[in-house]
């Protein structure tokens, strides 16, 4: 393990048992004293780049300020901007960030435009329906706009501040003014979480042992056979899955330790967005009635099962950083300036590897996901309709087997981008092992296709409808 990742992990380990103390901890003590230790963790980390974030903060304070109604698409401007500032502070002089900067600035970044969004959905819902809104705000809406110090606590939460997961600004609210956190269960579900925590640590160490992705930069790599190339990736790609699962699962315990993220299991909240129906409390039941059960889906942030056995390239990145992914979805996708499904997920990716950085293996990777989308829902609409998305089981067919070794394969593939970074050391990868994946979804994009002409050009020369 590198450095960085041991104080991820001493930092992750640390906030656990601090969890405990303020769920027990009232109103105040959560908001300043978690943003109190948040920023002791900032700037213990990060030393005077913590200016950074200060920085943003303050400008999406001004927007917020200046023009609440249509904040949110001035405050994605501002932040992502200084994202470009931020990744290129060298070139004015400046010194480099710390990689921990670059994670707190990450967060930062998707929490300033959530924030942004859901100051202009309260502004908004306020105008249209000031006698509707009196009588009690919409599911999610938060109740007022925050000031500077209230947006600093949120921003400065040592919850998920290093490693996410990500929340919105009502989910922290929320967390807040539990009237009764002790009632709200930590240890059962904190240790649910964690069981494989050491399985996949032991994983993980084990298999960057014997695999060392430094290897595939050498020369003596690429003399190797090309059945060891293509298998490289495979390896590779489980100990990025494993180093992830470990982080992710441990960022989850920090919150649950702290009942942060919990709602009524009849709320039906979603990762990242929280809440989608009424949230009950116990003082909604009858006298003596037992309070509702309790789940963490708000801040779940990754399902290893789901990863790696579900069968579509789309469900698999729908089970990988998840409250990522519900912000891309609500703030990104949604908002595409295309209608097709392929070239909205394309501008998805494309605003996602710029989010992570200016690397051009972000971009190689993420920009290879449109392509397997297209010929995966070519080929599945033909083949095997909505099967493909099922839940996995024992008794799939060998269609989906089949499609869930290719979605594998593809996402090991895009990982070597991932990972490898740089525009020279990605290509020559793929390269040595003949752009597998791009020929392989681009030849089953153009079969998807020529099946379709095929099994529509009988039926339209009839002029019948299909049956």
């Amino acid at each position: 393990m590198t450095p960085e990742e041991w104080t991820y992990l001493t930092v992750l380990l640390f906030s656990i048992p601090i969890g405990f103390a303020f769920k027990r901890g009232g109103h105040q003590v959560k908001q300043f004293g978690g943003a109190a230790v948040g920023l002791l963790l900032t700037l213990a980390t990060c030393n005077i780049h913590a200016l950074h974030s200060l920085v943003t903060i303050l400008g999406t304070w001004i927007i917020l300020r200046v023009s609440p109604r249509s904040c949110h698409y001035l405050t994605l401007g501002w932040t992502f901007s200084y994202l470009l500032f931020f990744r290129m502070v060298t070139f004015f002089g400046l010194p480099a960030p710390t990689p921990f900067t670059n994670a707190v600035q990450l967060l930062l970044t998707l929490k300033m435009v959530s924030l942004a969004n859901e100051v202009q959905e309260f502004s908004q819902a306020k105008k249209q329906d000031v006698t509707a809104f009196a009588k009690g705000p919409a599911i999610g809406l938060i109740p007022h706009v925050p000031g500077l110090g209230q947006i600093l606590c949120y921003s400065y939460c040592y919850v998920g501040l290093l490693t996410g997961p990500f929340y919105r600004y009502r989910t922290h609210l929320d967390w807040l003014e539990q009237l009764d956190s002790q009632v709200i269960p930590s240890w059962h579900p904190l240790l649910a979480r964690a069981r494989l925590v050491p399985v996949f640590g032991l994983l993980f160490l084990g298999a960057a042992q014997l695999f060392p992705l430094d290897y595939v930069r050498t020369e003596a790599f690429s003399a190797q056979a090309l059945p060891f190339r293509l298998f490289y990736m495979v390896p590779v790609f489980f100990v990025f899955r494993m180093r992830f699962y470990v982080a992710w699962l441990c960022a989850e315990c920090t919150c649950i330790a702290a009942a942060f993220g919990a709602y009524p299991t009849a709320a039906h909240a979603r990762p990242g967005g929280g809440p989608t129906t009424h949230c009950p409390s116990a003082e909604d039941g009858a006298p003596g009635s037992a309070p509702p059960e309790y789940d963490y889906e708000t801040i779940k942030n990754i399902d290893p099962y789901g990863t790696d056995f579900c069968v579509r390239v789309r469900d698999g990145m729908r089970y990988w950083n998840m409250t990522v992914q519900w912000w891309l979805a609500q703030y990104i996708y949604k908002s595409a300036p295309f209608r097709s499904y392929v070239m909205r997920s394309a501008w998805t990716m494309l605003i996602s590897a710029y989010w992570h950085g200016l690397h051009p293996g972000y971009y190689l990777s993420f920009m290879t996901i449109p392509l397997c989308l297209a010929a995966e829902g070519a080929l599945e609409a033909r083949l095997r309709g909505h099967q493909a998305g099922a839940a996995p089981d024992s008794n799939r067919s060998w269609g989906a087997w089949a499609h869930w070794f290719l979605k594998m394969r593809a996402y090991d593939y895009m990982c070597m981008g991932f990972v490898l970074l740089d525009l020279e050391a990605t290509l020559r990868y793929w390269r040595a092992v003949y752009f597998c994946v791009h020929v392989g979804a681009l030849a089953l994009l153009l079969v998807g296709r020529a099946l379709a002409r095929h099994h529509q050009g009988p039926s339209t020369a009839k002029g019948s409808p299909r049956q």
